[in-house]
């Protein structure tokens, strides 16, 4: 039995006669149709009515947009729905996550950097409020993965760290600022991502600790934020092997995702952990779920095996279909069915949606959109970039730089990205603003056919006062690593930093945390953690010695070898 009065729906009398009668209202088509939450690809009417609308689905998520288009979506969404909508976004980092011009507060890492969970609630009421204001009510975050290991290509940062302390308190103080806000959130990737060196987009990844390890961590991080009233949580495509074998002992040695395991999902998940919520899947799409099952079985088999809602399709009226099917063959019961609908419609009455139909506050007002990027929210931005910082060494004591004594800067970006331009375009401006030479690096080609000319080390010498590399190497779905990749060879050209005894060297990291293993040579390094403008403006300030560092790394930057700390 579900009780809609505990934790974390928490409905009164009233609450509950809605979720109720509204299940009852719906015919079997709208409750397969409802559990589905697919992704909008745009804002035009036409489609918001014919492609997501008239398929009643339970949410919709845009990616990132423009704030005025996201605003009239989700306007007319909500104002064309039977049942109000689950709006979501990937609230992790800032307001950015659902609007372009929203704050980009910083990566949940940079958040723990700061040593203070505030910042943490802080990035929950920045982003959750800038979101509501464009009619956005479901924050696809905290995430509360811990970030163990250091090859592990997709949490990082991510995440706030290494610490299960950690990133239980941040969690926890995410939450406190979105409920202020009147948002859901999902605490996500359960059973828990970052113990191996894989990505679920790619394939399923296997979260490999005991079942004592994963109580101690995991666990503890889960049942503190459930407890707290955590209203959903989101499923990874990760196997579990340890749980999964104690609730069954007969369970395959075939790796199943926690979003196909009914051991994970009701065992660990609803039993132990003591979880009422709602259960969303991570993105199905992903090959970690693909690769798993037919998707004829995988599409009804989620939801039977304990998953309330779907995200995202291989094709959204094919996976209509498929539950269809899964539903008249028994694999999805009715009684499961049923089931999943109440924790949805519970969930939705948790936040006020129906109230707010019922009312005509459904949908966003257009004075509220001056909240989005605020000065009050910019400078809490600000505020942590400054606090987060990490000088991580600086064995060569080259800061604080001086224009004049470093003057000529060779200049490189490292990390092939979309926002590789931008990035390099702010760091230049920064300094060339205070009065350094910036040399941007030049890729070099050599035809060793014919007689070449290599810069010698005197010339090189000569030539520069100071070499700064920006790290900009952001770490993304479908990547198998975050390393630094060089396009020279040994001894040709200045790529690579061979020259560091020769020329003193700085490395600033705006991404990942752990690039001293490929440049442990390099003597001065920062961890900055995000790479938004505030952030590099931050850095400049830094190195310039006008402002101190602060920053306290959350996790292990020498990546447990002694010799990069020198």
């Amino acid at each position: 039995m579900i009780d809609l009065k505990a934790n974390p729906f928490f409905l009164q009398e009233e609450d509950i006669r809605w979720v109720e009668e509204t299940k009852a209202s719906m015919t079997t088509e709208e409750k397969l149709e409802q559990l589905f939450f697919p992704i909008g690809y745009s804002p035009n009417e036409g489609y918001l009515q014919y492609e997501l609308l008239n398929r009643h689905p339970g949410g919709v998520m845009f990616r990132t947009g423009e704030t005025e288009e996201l605003f009239a979506a989700h306007t007319y969404l909500q104002s064309h729905t039977k049942i109000p909508l689950f709006l979501a976004a990937n609230l992790e980092a800032g307001g950015d996550g659902i609007v372009a011009e929203g704050t980009a507060f910083g990566k949940q890492m940079q958040v723990a950097a700061t040593g203070d969970p505030e910042q943490a609630y802080r990035l929950g009421k920045i982003s959750c409020a800038e979101a509501q204001a464009v009619g956005c009510n479901y924050a696809f975050a905290p995430v509360v993965d811990i970030d163990r290991n250091d090859h592990n290509p997709i949490t990082n940062v991510r995440t706030y760290g290494s610490d299960p302390d950690m990133v239980k308190q941040c969690g926890l103080a995410y939450m406190r600022g979105a409920k202020e806000c009147g948002s859901a959130v999902s605490i996500k990737h359960f059973p828990g991502d970052g113990v191996d060196e894989t990505d679920q987009h790619i394939l399923t990844s296997v979260n490999s600790l005991s079942c004592e390890e994963w109580d101690a961590t995991y666990g503890e991080i889960y049942q503190s934020l459930i407890d707290a009233g955590a209203l959903t949580v989101m499923v990874g495509h990760i196997a579990m092997p340890a749980y999964q074998k104690k609730y069954n002992p007969d369970f395959p040695k075939k790796l199943i995702p926690a979003t196909l395991s009914p051991e994970l999902l009701q065992g660990l998940l609803r039993e132990k952990l003591g979880f009422n919520g709602m259960i969303i899947t991570d993105a199905t799409p992903m090959v970690g779920f693909l690769c798993a099952m037919d998707r004829r079985l995988s599409v009804p088999t989620c939801i039977a095996a304990g998953c309330d809602m779907i995200l995202f399709n291989k094709d959204y009226g094919e996976d209509l279909e498929y539950m269809r099917q899964g539903y008249e063959s028994g694999i999805l019961t009715e009684e499961r069915l049923n089931e999943a609908i109440t924790r949805i419609l519970a969930a939705k009455a948790a936040i006020g949606l129906h109230r707010k139909q019922r009312e005509g506050t459904l949908t966003p007002r257009r004075e509220d959109l001056s909240i989005i990027g605020c000065a009050q929210h910019q400078a809490w931005a600000q505020e942590c970039a400054d606090k987060a910082v990490t000088l991580v060494k600086d064995t060569q004591q080259l800061l604080p730089l001086d224009p004049k004594k470093h003057h000529r800067v060779l200049f490189e970006i490292l990390g092939k990205c979309p926002s590789e331009e931008r990035v390099a375009r702010r760091f230049i401006q920064k300094m060339e603003a205070e009065g350094f030479e910036m040399i941007p690096y030049e890729e070099e080609v050599f035809d060793f056919t014919k007689p070449v000319h290599m810069e010698t080390v005197e010339e090189f010498r000569a030539k520069y006062d100071l070499v700064i590399y920006l790290g900009n190497v952001e770490n993304a779905s479908n990547k198998t690593v975050a390393r630094l990749n060089w396009h020279t060879s040994f001894g040709a050209g200045n790529n690579i930093p061979w020259f560091v005894e020769i020329v003193p060297t700085l490395f600033i990291s705006l991404q990942n945390p752990y690039h001293l293993r490929d440049v442990p040579m390099i003597k001065t390094f920062i961890n900055a953690y995000s790479n938004h403008d505030g952030m590099i403006d931050t850095v400049v300030e830094k190195i310039l010695g006008r402002s101190p560092f602060e920053g306290k790394t959350p996790v292990d930057p020498f990546c447990g070898k002694e010799y990069l700390a020198y």
